[in-house]
């Protein structure tokens, strides 16, 4: 008679709360993260550096991330949300401050980034646990879906003030932005969050064993994340200098359209994720959501080499909400299938291979457009989801 009591338990007043403080938290750590990727454009294209090279700057923050985010994962775990999410913002928020200083030297700018992404990826593995601590699992494809909402947002927030402000200010006014809002939010969740009420319920629980052990599960998940963060990384990474150089948009309009697509996607992943809670399972949405990501990038290639314009644009904005929808889905399953004991490094891990697959995006895909040009290479990024499918999971695993 348990399940079904821990099913339809009430979600808290104070999990919304706290979701909202997780998400603003991890959004601000992804607009700095994001911030070397919307400088491409001037970078690339007003001061002549190597696409690839500028790839590879904008790929340094998530080299960070990729260092730290098991290590976030395990401090979580044994110390909970409130210290690791609040400590890492105000950790981000000194090395933006560093960063706004350095600017003219890209050596010492690149290892601040790394420095950065390394703080911002606490909020990256602790907020996972918040969703699973403070919510049921009636309702945590809901809330991992608005938890997912962050990266989208913080891109978002990127796409539209960091072009406009470095080409009136210079590119040390974005870093000293996102270090302002860091800083407030670090006193915010440290002041605000609460650690799950998680003791009480794990007392009367057996401690699990190792959820990698006797199951595939989730190493699964975590290798079709990574094939699935490729297209992912791919939009968001080029879309904006594809609008402008391939597409002849404006620079302003770029930006705006970009940051309207990254809105659109983080509905998407709400959606999604509430539509993983009707269904009854998240592994059969995610099956779909592959399915779509091939698709649109195939569209998306196709638009690009019939020069459209309109439909371009179209294309662009349908495939960044599409190919950010996974993320909610993946996650709720990792969490829901590692455990409590296990969540922080289990979402550690999964957040560290889509990341290690992300900052090979930058010169990766670069390079690839360089030499055969943004339809082709988009069409061809395509690949990716279509190796995921066969490997997604035929059902859902449950010991949160």
């Amino acid at each position: 008679m348990t399940a079904p009591t821990i099913e339809h338990a009430t979600t808290p007043t104070r999990a919304w709360s706290m979701l909202a403080l997780a998400v603003a938290a991890q959004a601000a750590g992804t607009m700095l993260v994001s911030t070397p990727v919307y400088l491409i454009p001037l970078l690339h294209l007003d001061r002549g550096m190597p696409l690839a090279q500028a790839g590879l700057l904008a790929s340094a923050p998530t080299v960070g991330m990729v260092l730290t985010l098991v290590a976030w994962g395990s401090l979580a775990d044994r110390r909970g949300e409130r210290g690791v999410i609040g400590g890492g913002a105000a950790l981000a928020a000194v090395f933006a401050f560093a960063a706004a200083l350095v600017t003219d030297d890209l050596i010492v700018l690149g290892v601040l980034l790394v420095l950065g992404g390394a703080a911002s990826a606490s909020a990256n593995s602790a907020s996972g646990r918040v969703v699973v601590g403070w919510f049921p699992r009636h309702r945590r494809g809901l809330a991992m879906g608005i938890r997912q909402m962050s990266q989208p947002l913080g891109v978002a927030a990127a796409a539209v003030v960091v072009p406009p402000l470095a080409a009136q200010h210079g590119i040390a006014a974005p870093f000293l932005v996102s270090g302002v809002v860091l800083a407030v939010l670090a006193v915010a969740c440290g002041a605000g969050i609460r650690n799950p009420p998680r003791a009480a319920a794990a007392a009367s629980v057996p401690r699990a064993g190792n959820p990698y052990r006797g199951s595939g599960f989730l190493l699964r998940i975590h290798v079709v994340s990574v094939l699935l963060v490729i297209p992912q990384f791919t939009v968001a990474t080029f879309g904006m200098v594809y609008l402008i150089s391939a597409l002849d948009w404006p620079e302003l309009a770029a930006g705006i359209l970009v940051g309207v697509s990254q809105v659109v996607g983080a509905f998407g992943r709400i959606a999604v994720g509430a539509l993983s809670d009707r269904v009854g399972s998240r592994v059969r949405v995610l099956r779909w959501v592959a399915l779509a990501a091939i698709a649109v990038m195939l569209v998306l290639g196709v638009t690009g080499a019939l020069h459209g314009t309109v439909a371009g644009a179209i294309a662009l904005v349908i495939a960044a909400t599409v190919t950010v929808a996974d993320n909610g889905l993946a996650f709720t399953s990792v969490a829901e299938a590692a455990g409590s004991a296990w969540t922080g490094k289990a979402l550690g891990i999964q957040n560290t291979g889509q990341f290690l697959a992300a900052s090979a995006v930058g010169p990766a895909v670069g390079a690839l457009i360089t030499v055969a040009g943004y339809p082709l290479a988009l069409a061809l990024v395509a690949i990716a989801p279509l190796a995921a499918l066969p490997l997604i999971p035929k059902t859902d695993v449950h010991r949160a």
